[in-house]
């Protein structure tokens, strides 16, 4: 709990972030790849509940679009050329995925509560950030415990009330803090982690930046941490 909110309890249904797996993204990136000529997906596909995307969500899509499976752990089977091996990056619609393709995840939190913020005075622990003006902030659900890694604090945005607002001060494990500023914003408004850029939502480039990880690695952590949900 930061110390701008403390005192406040975080308490519901709302307190869980989640992690949202389009299974239309995912169809439609299926089709792209298939419309290139890719017929097979690696078994390496799958693991980490297939990137956190939820194996049987995934391996659904896949069958249905006629894919086969290739176990290149199988020194029996001759694997295929590699362009008709269908990319992770391509299919969970990743960066540098093929034109057409769309993110299949995105993490979605909370607002639980705001408040205002006094020039000098800081927020969450160890005060790294404090406040060069008068503003407000919105403590929201989502931390480190759900993938929300702690290097965000003062180096990510969010989507927020038709706008991007940075996340300010230290991650906490269920919860972080977003300045306001002026936006119209009040509890259970939607805040978007990342998502896609094409909806003005931000890009897992930029939590890939400030953090070191990789985007498999990101969306591995949220989709095992966070309440994942498949929605169409």
């Amino acid at each position: 709990m930061t110390d701008a909110f403390r005192g406040q309890a975080v308490t519901g249904p709302e307190r869980t972030p989640i992690a949202r797996v389009s299974q239309g993204a995912l169809r439609r990136n299926a089709h792209v790849a298939a419309s290139a000529g890719v017929d097979r997906y690696d078994s390496r596909l799958l693991r980490g509940d297939a990137w956190g995307h939820g194996v049987s969500a995934v391996s659904e899509v896949l069958r249905d679009a006629g894919f086969v499976r290739n176990d290149p752990e199988d020194d029996t089977h001759v694997p295929p050329s590699d362009d008709r091996v269908l990319d992770a990056v391509a299919v969970f619609g990743l960066t540098g995925a093929p034109l057409g393709t769309a993110p299949v995840m995105s993490l979605r939190g909370a607002v639980l509560a705001t408040k205002t913020l006094r020039v000098g005075e800081g927020v969450s622990y160890g005060y790294l950030f404090r406040a060069a003006i008068d503003t407000r902030i919105a403590l929201v659900t989502g931390g480190y415990a759900q993938g929300v890694v702690r290097s965000l604090g003062n180096a990510a945005d969010v989507a927020l009330a038709g706008r991007r607002l940075p996340i300010i001060g230290r991650v906490a494990m269920d919860v972080c803090v977003v300045d306001i500023a002026d936006a119209e914003v009040q509890r259970g408004d939607e805040v978007v982690f990342f998502g896609d850029p094409a909806r003005g939502e931000p890009s897992l480039t930029q939590w890939r930046d400030a953090t070191g990880f990789s985007e498999a690695e990101l969306v591995t952590a949220v989709g095992l941490h966070a309440n994942r949900r498949v929605v169409e």
